[in-house]
């Protein structure tokens, strides 16, 4: 079991970036910088702000100019590139559904994407250039990001001005509102950047100016609080190990029920974030501010990557 002196210990080196490349536990090789191949007549034109691996064999990386769209094969040889001129305002991030839908989130125009194989978006959340409250049932306020339970459900990280997780059915139908109410109390959160749904159905919100995660039932009754480095992405995996990514750190801390398994030092600032669900491979995309670049770590074989 990790002590409180060992994460304490190991959450200051987080901070001063002492790592090495490569995880503090050993469990991870990382392939550094230019793990995504693009062809030399399509330069990145833009912050990589998010990457998705849809667990099929396909990573997209997700950038603030067009074409937003990149994707890659998980060896990083290029595929293919979409996504047409004015569809974002500000692209922020792109997720898979456990359908396989891809959803992507515009912060300024307040809305949420969700596009169909053909990239039509078939789906619309939000009001493009409306600013909800922390009331609001149908709008947001700068949305951070998305969330999926396992029935498809939809939890949007609504925090960049609000303090709020919205959640909604598959088909968009508002469900309810968890937290709202901006602070640093019990259930009370700051800046809500990302969410996850683990086994249990528990709703896990990340609070990057709060460093911690909130975990709230799935009714949005707050149950308590981790702490975590946890300034970008969130992801979790089906035995409910959970990834966080700090563009502080820079680096990808691996928690279980609050507790500290690794750290994995990856390039630039790691602001995206994306496990694939079925090699557990670790990709970070580096954030404004920084040359663009995703990141690509592997677990090594001999070691049980989500063990206590």
């Amino acid at each position: 079991m990790t002590t409180t002196f060992t994460r304490a210990m190991m959450l200051g080196a987080l901070a001063t970036g002492v790592f090495a490349q490569s995880s503090l536990f050993d469990r991870y090789d990382v392939i550094m910088n230019k793990w995504a191949q693009l062809p030399e007549n399509l330069p990145w034109g833009g912050t990589t702000t998010w990457v998705a691996a849809d667990g099929k064999g396909q990573v997209v990386v997700m950038v603030r100019k067009a074409p937003y769209f990149r994707v890659f094969s998980t060896d990083g040889k290029f595929v293919k590139a979409w996504g047409e001129q004015n569809l974002f305002n500000e692209a922020h991030a792109v997720f898979f559904d456990p359908e396989g839908s891809m959803w992507g989130v515009d912060t300024n125009d307040n809305v949420i994407y969700k596009f169909d194989a053909d990239g039509k978006v078939v789906l619309t959340l939000g009001k493009k250039g409306v600013k909800g409250d922390d009331s609001s049932h149908d709008s947001f306020n700068r949305p951070a990001t998305v969330g999926f339970g396992k029935n498809g459900d939809l939890f949007v990280a609504d925090g960049y001005v609000n303090s709020r997780v919205v959640q909604f059915d598959k088909n968009g139908n508002f469900i309810r509102i968890v937290g709202g109410v901006k602070g640093s109390g019990p259930g009370q959160m700051q800046l809500v950047h990302g969410v996850v749904i683990d086994s249990q159905d528990r709703i896990i919100a990340s609070d990057s100016d709060n460093k911690r995660l909130s975990v709230f039932d799935k009714n949005g009754k707050f149950i308590t609080t981790w702490a975590a480095p946890c300034r970008g992405g969130i992801a979790i995996t089906p035995d409910d190990t959970i990834y966080v990514s700090d563009v502080n750190a820079g680096a990808v801390t691996i928690l279980k029920e609050g507790k500290i398994l690794d750290v994995v030092h990856v390039e630039g600032r790691p602001h995206g974030l994306s496990i694939d669900p079925t090699t557990l491979d670790i990709y970070t995309s580096s954030s404004a501010g920084t040359t663009p670049n995703v990141s690509k770590a592997a677990p090594k074989k001999s070691k049980a990557v989500a063990s206590n």
